[in-house]
């Protein structure tokens, strides 16, 4: 447990740090390059998910952080529970960086609204007399961006053809890459994670048999 412990805390402090960061020296649009013009620091918020996808409107905003504040707890409970069970430590670190990531997005969510003045035109303020947004209706701060390629669809590609497009356009965070990490390995391990315990049960119930 105390593995997991120091992981989520060294990601959350990186994903909060930077997030201070851009937040207190960066006005929201500002970029930044960073090793020549594949990687940006670029400023920008949401309200709501991962990679700017959000929900629309305040019951859509108030509905996300409850809903993110239940998942917390819940991924907490099972991070517990496969501590205590004694699952595989890859197993663990999958639900340890997706709970990273959720953290540090929730608090963003919760307090950045009163923490913090809007960023529009002007740098934010740090603890102003009046926040942007009330408790649990902050916005994410974004500011990872890789342009990797940009480039024309062909006059043939269906929908799109003639448009320009680039990759990769959405603008994260690392508390997003922190999810998006431990989803992904739940999916190309899911057989290995979830078999664990299919494993387990019959071995239990044979060693009562044999008892």
């Amino acid at each position: 447990m105390k593995r997991n412990l120091l992981l989520i805390c060294i990601l959350l402090c990186a994903d909060q740090v930077l997030k201070l960061y851009i937040k207190t020296h960066f006005m929201l649009g500002e970029q930044v390059p960073v090793f020549g013009n594949w990687f940006f620091l670029h400023f920008t918020e949401n309200n709501g998910m991962a990679f700017g996808m959000e929900l629309e409107g305040t019951a859509g905003k108030l509905l996300l952080s409850s809903f993110r504040i239940l998942a917390i707890v819940g991924l907490g409970y099972y991070l517990h529970l496969l501590v205590k069970k004694k699952s595989t430590q890859l197993h663990q670190t999958a639900v340890a960086l997706v709970f990273a990531g959720a953290l540090g997005n929730i608090l963003d969510s919760t307090f950045y609204g009163w923490m913090f003045s809007d960023s529009y035109g002007k740098i934010a303020q740090v603890f102003p007399e009046q926040g942007y947004a009330p408790f649990l209706f902050g916005k994410v701060v974004d500011m990872l961006y890789f342009p990797l390629w940009q480039g024309v669809f062909p006059t043939w590609f269906p929908m799109w053809g003639g448009e320009s497009f680039e990759f990769f356009r959405p603008v994260f965070n690392i508390a997003d890459t922190c999810i998006s990490t431990g989803v992904g390995l739940m999916v190309v391990f899911q057989n290995r994670f979830f078999g664990e315990e299919k494993t387990k049960e019959p071995s239990s119930k044979e060693s009562g048999a044999i008892q």
